[in-house]
């Protein structure tokens, strides 16, 4: 991952996690809790694709399992966000431009369903079954409403921000020269505007060489 990534992830993992720390997980919603961070490797991981989707969520989920609050094994949200970020990465556009919001939308019901059943899935491997009393169903439909429902303030504005420090002044200049330099090598290339100078350069010249032949004709016939 370049440098501008890195940091720009990171920024922004931290700014999720602080939100969600702070203001989401005391709203005493009922079911599940909106989830930012899932939210903001989701929209990472769109721009970045399915590598990139895989380390920036191993690292969002590390540091969450290291929050004061956690209650979990350390490791276990890394796993599922990190499976969570390779999967979001994999529906990355091949132009790196989204032509409606119908997909981005239909990928973070599908990370907050599938986040959802993970994290319950490895902590029943661990011992912890909580998600059985609190009720499976529940946590899976409230899950992806709230997060369904943050997604457009959040999203859009993630991949924005990760799509303009993706890009590069100097980078840019040397593609348009690159591609002013083609369109002029395809135009030598074909000919047209040397064949077209040609053609009237010849045709210039045949009609000088004319006019100078009748006027050599002409003074001929007067000096007989």
């Amino acid at each position: 991952m370049r440098l501008n990534r890195m940091l720009l992830s990171a920024t922004l993992v931290v700014v999720a996690l602080v939100i969600q720390v702070s203001v989401l997980a005391r709203l005493q919603l009922p079911g599940a809790v909106p989830d930012l961070l899932l939210l903001t490797v989701v929209a990472l991981a769109l721009v970045y694709g399915h590598v990139g989707g895989a380390f920036i969520g191993f690292g969002a989920g590390l540091l969450a399992d290291l929050a004061p609050p956690a209650d979990h094994a350390a490791g276990r949200y890394a796993l599922v966000l990190c499976v969570i970020g390779y999967a979001a990465g994999l529906a990355k556009p091949e132009n790196g431009r989204l032509r409606s919001v119908t997909g981005p939308m239909l990928v973070v019901v599908a990370a907050a369903i599938g986040s959802t059943l993970l994290y319950a899935g490895v902590g029943s491997l661990v011992g912890d079954t909580a998600a059985r009393h609190v009720g499976l169903l529940g946590l899976l439909f409230s899950a992806a409403i709230y997060d369904l429902l943050l997604a457009p303030f959040t999203v859009p504005f993630i991949m924005a921000l990760a799509r303009r420090a993706e890009r590069d002044p100097l980078a840019e200049g040397r593609d348009s020269g690159g591609v002013t330099s083609d369109i002029a090598t395809g135009w030598l290339a074909t000919g047209t505007g040397l064949k077209i100078g040609g053609q009237r350069g010849g045709m210039r010249m045949k009609a000088a060489k004319s006019r100078a032949a009748k006027a050599g004709r002409i003074k001929g016939v007067k000096r007989l």
